[in-house]
């Protein structure tokens, strides 16, 4: 009997393609970027199991192509580019890897919020431009002590946020519609607001800690943006879509907004068929902005973990088993297939 035949659709670490061989024949990009699109269907359709990433999405016409597919291991946590709905119907696994993320991407959103306060990237353009002469008094910022600082989310990100900003003696409050337990709160100094408008007012800094869903796409738009205290620094380290990009833009024209830091962008909400397919040139180039390249979780070792994890799912799925991080229940025996 042939092996089973798994798709990595992104460049790994070796010891990752050492653990999925040791269970299946392993197709993967050999010049360490990423398979094709065309590349990647047609090699999808002999797959029993597919390692996918953050760019990747499937639907019920992509699994239609795919008769032997088994498992889509997903090394990430959100999940909206796959269609689980499809995927339960048609008997594939879904997994993700919903906890070794969350302290990398809390500390890249404090080095994000300290980043854009208090002018890093400005700063570091002065001194390379060979212009600078010793201090002067320019790029005066924003601090974090004393801020008042809005979570909209409070979820294992957002817990993780607060819990790194205490030791910045900053103050906290937050918005979510699912209520922290009172002891969880008062151990990280937080206090509820049932009104995202009074929070919005309130705020010197504002993060973006939600989940993307059809409830909290750009929940931050131009209306919430009217809303904001003057001068606010707004920072997503969540979801792109959570934000209406054009909308920040014209309130950082306006200086309503005071500045924009964020490590993830509309254009990579692949499951938004209206998303914008670029970062706006005009937002890229304000000087009122921090950006990153979506590396809330590029820590070596964190990444190294989330890889070996999602290629656990794919060996216990191939074996008859149910993956630990299964978001779906297959109602097919996998026996059967």
């Amino acid at each position: 009997m042939s092996r089973p035949c798994i798709v990595v659709s992104h460049k790994v670490f070796d010891g990752t393609l050492k653990q999925l061989r040791a269970v299946g024949e392993v197709v993967a990009p050999a010049d360490g970027e990423a398979l094709s699109p065309v590349r990647l269907r047609r090699e999808l359709a002999r797959a029993d199991a597919w390692l996918a990433f953050m760019p990747d999405a499937a639907d019920d016409r992509l699994l239609a192509e795919c008769p032997r597919l088994r498992i889509i291991a997903g090394a990430l946590k959100g999940y909206d580019n796959f269609d689980v709905e499809a995927c339960t119907r048609r008997g594939v696994w879904i997994t993700v890897v919903p906890d070794l993320l969350t302290a990398p991407t809390a500390e890249l959103t404090v080095a994000l919020m300290i980043g854009l306060g208090r002018h890093l990237v400005a700063g570091d353009r002065w001194v390379r431009s060979g212009r600078y002469r010793g201090w002067r008094p320019r790029l005066y910022g924003n601090g974090l002590a004393g801020a008042h600082v809005g979570l909209i989310g409070m979820g294992v990100i957002g817990q993780a946020v607060a819990r790194r900003l205490q030791a910045f003696g900053v103050e906290q409050r937050y918005y979510d519609p699912q209520p922290l337990p009172n002891a969880a709160a008062r151990a990280l100094g937080l206090a509820r607001v049932r009104d995202r408008d009074a929070l919005l007012r309130w705020s010197d800094y504002l993060v973006l800690a939600a989940s993307l869903t059809p409830a909290t796409t750009h929940v931050i738009d131009a209306e919430a943006l009217a809303r904001i205290r003057p001068g606010c620094l707004l920072i997503n380290p969540s979801r792109g879509s959570l934000v209406d990009e054009a909308a920040v833009l014209a309130a950082l024209k306006d200086g309503r907004l005071g500045g924009y830091a964020a490590d993830v962008f509309e254009m990579e909400d692949w499951a938004r068929s209206e998303r914008p397919r670029t970062i706006a040139a005009a937002l890229r180039r304000h000087p009122a902005t921090l950006f990153t390249p979506h590396l809330g979780s590029a820590v070596t070792t964190v990444r190294r973990a989330i890889e070996q994890r999602a290629a656990r799912s794919i060996g216990d799925a191939l074996s008859g088993r149910v993956p630990r991080d299964a978001v779906n229940a297959v109602l097919r025996s996998m026996d059967a297939q």
